[in-house]
């Protein structure tokens, strides 16, 4: 389905996702979810997901390359340094551990559903068309950055 390719911004993919896991929790409850331990570790992983998201789109404005994910076409570099050294989408990266960080916090296998819708929405298209477009515009350079490294981690 081209139709979706570039269609929807990625943050509003993962607050669907959000509202979604909010509303099918309860149908698999984890009780060793609402252990002690829980809610330090979500907060970590949704933390640590802001800090690699913004460390992504930091990268990008000190590159002056867009960070609009609905126009890859106005990409004026490609960005390989940073975050960008372990991860070629730290900012989708970023958004799918809050969604996790989110999903522990719910304590329902469930809401785990969302965090996997968000990567293969985001893999199939946002990811891909960004990658085709880029693979287009800076060819060989953007061919060894992804044999180098790896789309998610």
């Amino acid at each position: 389905m081209k139709s979706l390719e570039l269609r929807i911004p990625p943050p509003l993919i993962a607050l669907l996702c959000i509202v979604l896991m909010w509303y099918i929790q309860g149908f698999y409850p984890l009780g060793w979810l609402t252990a002690v331990w829980v809610l330090p570790v979500a907060i970590l992983l949704a933390l640590t997901g802001i800090v690699i998201a913004s460390a992504g789109a930091a990268a990008f404005k000190r590159a002056h390359t867009t960070v609009n994910p609905m126009h890859p076409e106005q990409t004026s570099r490609l960005v390989t340094g940073g975050i960008y050294q372990y991860t070629r989408n730290p900012m989708y990266l970023g958004m799918a551990l809050v969604l996790t960080g989110i999903a522990l916090y719910l304590a329902d296998l469930s809401a785990f559903l969302g965090v996997a819708l968000f990567v293969r929405y985001i893999g199939r298209y946002q990811i891909g068309p960004e990658e085709d477009m880029l693979l287009e515009k800076f060819g060989d350079e953007f061919e060894t950055y992804q044999a180098r490294v790896r789309r998610w981690l």
